[in-house]
């Protein structure tokens, strides 16, 4: 009987074996890419220079003491104003929001840095700081993330991460793992930790240390993806069979049991 209960990716024909070589490469890049958007759209929310559970806690669930301006200001858009006018416009919220101090200091910066992008003329879906009515819709304290804009983001992630572990999970399926345990709790780790990180988005909300959930979920996807991915491309190219298992799997060459 043959050894394996599968078809190992020394049997595959070389164009399948090209196939999935193209398929990990974009998907590698890809979820490189996932993990600088991460820190790009995050990091800083707290003030601080690295990625912090504080930066996920104000993302989902928002902020008590501060505003959606200031958290956006010290994260994201941190590059977009020198720190001193970001400095006067920090001054302006923690005084309460002056219209008349809006007028005089805090409107010429957005006009000069900020309304290119944010104007519904330009984009109708980014914050409008054209004018003092708009910018208080920002200057009111942050609730994070919500409840429509979670359900947006969670379905789009649970479709299309999904669809990349069903893939990046089937190559996987071709390499020898032993014992085959570990080899199935490397496919299941990233569906469960879906399921995980996206509740706890919601879950944040409503008591903040959830957001170590999200992060406990987000490492161990990456930590099997990344199994996954090194396993299957290293067995692809690089890999021979055990001698024993290569002779046996040499008289039934490609069967499945």
């Amino acid at each position: 009987m043959n050894k394996l209960s599968f078809t190992h990716f020394t049997y595959l024909p070389m164009s399948m074996r090209v196939l999935f070589t193209m398929v990990l490469l974009v998907f590698g890049t890809g979820y490189l890419m996932a993990m600088i958007q991460v820190w790009v759209t995050h990091v800083g929310l707290d003030g601080k220079p690295f990625l912090t559970a504080k930066d996920l806690m104000i993302a989902y669930g928002g902020n008590k003491e501060g505003t959606k301006l200031e958290s956006a200001l010290r994260g994201p858009m941190a590059s977009m104003l020198p720190a001193e006018k970001r400095e006067v416009i920090f001054t302006w919220l923690h005084n309460g929001s002056k219209a008349d101090e809006f007028t005089a200091k805090v409107d010429p910066i957005l006009k000069e840095h900020c309304v290119m992008c944010h104007s519904p003329s330009v984009n109708p879906h980014l914050p409008d700081l054209t004018n003092h009515e708009g910018v208080m819709k920002v200057a009111a304290v942050d609730t994070g993330m919500t409840v429509p804009t979670l359900v947006r983001v969670s379905h789009i992630h649970l479709f299309s991460i999904t669809f990349i572990f069903f893939i990046t999970g089937f190559i996987f399926t071709h390499a020898y793992i032993q014992p085959v345990w570990v080899k199935c709790l490397a496919i299941a780790v990233p569906f469960l930790t879906i399921l995980t990180d996206v509740g706890s988005w919601y879950l944040t909300k409503i008591w903040e240390p959830f957001a170590w959930v999200v992060i406990g979920s987000g490492a161990l996807m990456g930590l099997s993806f990344a199994f996954m991915w090194l396993t299957s491309m290293y067995q692809l190219w690089f890999y021979t069979l055990p001698e024993n298992v290569a002779e046996e799997e040499g008289k039934l060459p490609g069967v499945y049991r």
